[in-house]
């Protein structure tokens, strides 16, 4: 064995995967699986994707610029193009971009800095159970202990304060942020910044209303705190629109974005910046990898192929809408060992009352060929992050193995053939 004992998901899928199209992945013995897991979110579009893959080796061919640091290149300034085309203008957001390293944690700590820059002070809140990346700064505003105890460093300028719901419905946890900022014995240093996440992937897939991020924003335009949503994993028509907010009737004054934003699996990750806050000097943040053109060339077909239209977010939309429905039936089928279904649009999570038992259900759906991963504080949610191309098919067989695997933890009912999907698209066995 040749790798770090840090490597994890080859601990719970333990094949040699060798070849994937669509949702669809191969080991090196030829067998099938479904990917539930899609790049942990960064493959909405599938693998190797064909309007992204063409693209990108023609681009190659004609040997055109590979990394281009932060120059002027013909496939940064067609991806920009783009990006202001299907994303930004629809939205009526005026937002500059900087590239930053190729990952989600690069653009965090880039936001971070940039808020404390601006407004010239340090701390920074965010919120329980959120993930925003394992270099430091971005640890330190991440609420994993796991995480957080691999730091072997005090983790400071943060405090972490509850989430949409963390206390139930009963209590609105932004009252009590208010409450903190008013008075002077609190003990909070009035923040540069806050960062969340409209859906906390890691986290266990608390999903915060709209009204919560409404008047979370009220409360940081009256303090003067800038507002950062990470959007690396909820971002990218994950949960239906591109970018996770919209909906919601807000407008952060900083944005991560990371994960599926190359569409194709290659590292890229950007932060949008409301134009009066771009207060970079030049060089002040940067990262040799920024300028990763094969990247852009996917990218932009991404958005080219998918975004200059509705039909992909319609598509999400019903595709929610089936596996919601489904959702529901198991938690009819199983009221004492699941508690809730959590998540929005194709960003879904189903609790289990006991956190072995989502173990058992994840490792006997990979057994039965469907690849399916958990998160939470204790590894207790299903989290399903399909790509957002899924077939219907394919969608309903992956349900109908997680079926067996539910009825086999939950009930001891061996007899799959009851839980295989039906031909011709017709309705899964519930």
């Amino acid at each position: 064995m040749y790798e770090s004992n840090v490597r994890s998901y080859s601990r719970a899928f333990p094949r040699t995967f060798d070849r994937a199209v669509g949702a669809e992945i191969w080991d090196d013995q030829g067998a099938r699986y479904l990917d539930f897991l899609a790049g942990c979110g960064a493959l909405n579009y599938g693998h190797n994707n064909p309007a992204l893959k063409e693209p990108l080796l023609d681009y190659i061919s004609r040997d055109a610029i590979t990394l281009g640091l932060d120059l002027n290149t013909t496939a940064k300034d067609q991806f920009l193009e783009a990006f202001h085309e299907c994303v930004l203008a629809p939205s009526a957001l005026d937002y500059v971009v900087q590239f930053t390293g190729p990952t989600g944690t690069n653009a965090v700590e880039a936001a971070l800095k940039l808020a404390r820059k601006v407004t010239g002070r340090s701390n920074i809140v965010s919120f329980t159970n959120g993930f925003h990346g394992v270099s430091i700064g971005a640890l330190a505003v991440t609420g994993s202990e796991y995480n957080r105890n691999a730091a072997g460093m005090p983790l400071i300028g943060s405090t972490a304060l509850p989430y949409d719901n963390y206390f139930g419905s009963s209590i609105n946890t932004v009252d009590y942020f208010k409450k903190l900022l008013n008075d002077k014995s609190s003990g909070l240093d009035t923040p540069a910044a806050v960062i969340v996440e409209t859906v906390q992937g890691e986290g266990g897939l608390n999903a915060a209303c709209a009204l919560w991020l409404q008047e979370l924003q009220a409360v940081c335009k009256h303090w003067n705190i800038l507002l950062i949503v990470d959007d690396i994993q909820a971002g990218c028509g994950r949960t239906g629109s591109f970018l996770s907010f919209t909906d919601y009737n807000i407008k952060p004054d900083i944005v991560t974005l990371s994960k599926s934003l190359s569409g194709y699996g290659l590292p890229m990750s950007v932060v949008l910046i409301e134009r009066s806050f771009d207060q970079w000097q030049p060089g002040e943040h940067n990262g040799t990898f920024r300028g990763n053109s094969h990247a852009f060339v996917t990218a932009t077909s991404a958005l080219n192929n998918y975004w200059r239209t509705p039909d992909l977010k319609k598509e999400v939309d019903r595709k929610t809408n089936l596996l919601g429905q489904w959702l529901d039936v198991k938690l009819t089928q199983y009221p004492d060992q699941l508690l809730e279904k959590r998540g929005r649009g194709l960003m879904r999570g189903l609790v289990c009352a006991d956190p072995t038992a989502a173990a058992a259900i994840t490792s006997t759906a990979f057994d039965n060929g469907l690849i399916i991963e958990r998160s939470g504080a204790e590894d207790e949610v299903i989290k399903f992050l399909t790509p957002l191309t899924i077939e219907d098919a394919q969608l309903q067989e992956g349900l109908s193995i997680l079926d067996y695997a539910l009825a086999t933890v939950f009930r001891g009912d061996m007899n799959r053939s009851m839980y295989m999907a039906k031909p011709e698209g017709k309705a899964i066995h519930h």
